[in-house]
């Protein structure tokens, strides 16, 4: 499998089957499984001052992209992602 790049776009279907782009924002490995923090593209693109959102998924061993299942592991995700945008914006 290829490593994912921040900056990537992917094409995902939501709970709907509906097509959405989605933006790789943060790439980070812990414990072995992969995991990136999305945000739809066009939320991305639009000049607003409101708060995007982002989403946290697992990428599985075939590449593909799925849903974090348990609240601990969400939990465990979101803050190793805080840290990464911390050590961003302290760069800045």
């Amino acid at each position: 499998m290829e490593k994912i790049e921040v900056g990537e776009i992917f094409t995902i279907s939501d709970e709907n089957e509906e097509e959405q782009e989605v933006e790789v924002l943060a790439a980070i490995n812990i414990e072995g499984t992969d995991y990136v923090a999305v945000s739809f593209v066009e939320d991305l693109q639009e000049e607003t001052e409101e708060d995007i959102d982002i989403f946290f998924l697992k990428v599985d061993q075939d590449g593909d992209f799925t849903a974090i299942e348990s609240d601990e592991e969400f939990d465990k995700v979101s803050s190793a992602f805080d840290e990464i945008m911390k050590e961003e914006d302290e760069k800045d």
